[in-house]
């Protein structure tokens, strides 16, 4: 029983890291749309007369690029409520499927 509750701690520990590295996935998003809009600021500043074209492209691209950054915050959110879950009902159907061998 005690390699049970290693194993759980093993895998609770695991999905405590693996939701923090899903997460990390909002700093591309971040990055990428404040170099957008200062390329949006510059490019309206050049031609003033390109203004409604350049804003609905930049927000187009914003909204495109903060779906990565949604995904990762969904994949964080079920590493740390749903996976636990799931492993541990595996991990407890894998030792009562072994009890009989052990």
């Amino acid at each position: 029983m005690e390699m049970v509750s290693l194993a759980m701690g093993i895998m609770l520990g695991l999905c405590g890291v693996g939701a923090g590295i899903a997460l990390i996935a909002g700093i591309g998003p971040g990055i990428g749309e404040g170099q957008a809009v200062a390329a949006a600021c510059e490019a309206i500043g050049r031609q003033p007369e390109a203004k409604g074209d350049v804003t609905s492209t930049m927000i187009m691209g914003c909204a495109i690029a903060e779906t990565t950054g949604i995904y990762g915050l969904i994949i964080g959110i079920l590493l740390i409520f749903v996976a636990p879950g799931i492993f541990s009902g595996v991990l407890r159907s894998t030792v009562e499927a072994l009890k009989p061998i052990l």
